[in-house]
């Protein structure tokens, strides 16, 4: 039997690949939330339609939830829109999630998958964090979601809905299409800088470490969480990396050395000096807790990277380039 299974932010960065994976599933059929009204039905979406919806709409939202399964949220503001307005990341990312929780619980919903950030912890991430460290967001896109976080787990723990908040670190790779605008990403903005400038040129000394997890694994999780029974979903808290820190120049040089392996490119690296007092940080963001749900990550590092290269290559205007 099929299970209609509701994804907002379903055409966006994440949102586009979790959709593509799962549309596979003859099982599911998949409800691609977006906002967008003039988007085209994209040509993976066979056992599926459009669902166009409004998250400071209510009527709107009863209407999408309606006759739904499972629902996996990833529409709100991104990470520089919430700096430059914290009101309307309020608004959409903390108010609208839980206007779309009170429809889903409305509309008998069974499962709300929510993800989330690994933000919430603080900036920048450091140490040993596992879903038992204590959450101390600093940025408007953290604290939004961190609020959002909280109406969700609650309606969790009061039996009102299974939910499940995943909280993501750094997952990177090549979007369903080259329109989504998130190419000042890490890993994406190098990746461009790449293919456009033939260089690669960092803001900072490269010293930064961070968790690393490829899109392909988070749209697995998204599937496993979908088909956990409701004892595995616990307390409804995961972390979600990759178990992969790395220091940023470390993804450089991992860049730089794809172009030479796929292109034939050799690329350059313009890294910025370490400050007089720059400490380097340990970063162990614990998988332990979706991994005992028999989660496991398999991803490749190089064929997101490389997919993340010829897209690059192939959308911006790179046919005059000689290698």
């Amino acid at each position: 039997m099929s299970k209609n299974v509701l994804v907002t932010g379903g055409l966006g960065y994440i949102g586009g690949r979790v959709c593509q994976h799962i549309s596979r599933e003859s099982s599911i059929q998949l409800r691609v939330g977006t906002r967008d009204y003039q988007q085209l039905k994209p040509d993976w979406l066979n056992n599926g339609c459009m669902v166009n919806f409004d998250l400071i709409d209510q009527n709107s939202l009863d209407k999408a939830c309606d006759g739904v399964h499972s629902i996996v949220h990833l529409a709100a503001i991104n990470e520089h829109d919430c700096a430059a307005n914290p009101e309307q990341a309020l608004i959409i990312n903390s108010l609208g999630s839980v206007k779309l929780l009170n429809s889903a619980i409305k509309a008998g919903v069974q499962r709300f998958i929510y993800v989330s950030t690994a933000h919430i912890y603080g900036s920048p991430l450091s140490g040993t964090l596992t879903e038992e460290s204590l959450p101390r967001p600093q940025h408007p896109y953290a604290i939004t979601h961190k609020t959002a976080e909280d109406y969700i787990l609650a309606a969790h723990d009061k039996g009102q809905i299974n939910a499940v908040v995943l909280r993501l670190s750094n997952g990177f790779g090549y979007p369903e299409r080259a329109s989504v605008s998130r190419w000042t990403l890490l890993v994406n903005d190098l990746c461009k800088q790449a293919m456009t400038s033939k260089k690669i040129a960092l803001h900072s000394s490269g010293n930064q470490v961070r968790d690393f997890i490829t899109l392909a694994d988070v749209a697995r999780a998204v599937e496993h969480v979908l088909n956990m029974t409701k004892g595995e979903t616990s307390d409804g808290l995961f972390n979600l990396g990759g178990e992969y820190s790395m220091r940023i120049i470390d993804m450089a040089e991992i860049i730089v050395e794809r172009c030479k392996k796929v292109f034939g490119l050799k690329l350059n690296i313009e890294r910025m000096n370490p400050d007089a007092n720059e400490i380097s940080t340990r970063l162990e963001y614990s998988m332990e807790k979706i991994k005992s749900t028999g989660f496991t990550l398999r991803s490749n590092f190089n064929e997101e990277i490389d997919g993340t290269l010829k897209l690059c290559h192939d959308s911006f205007g790179l046919d005059n380039i000689k290698y």
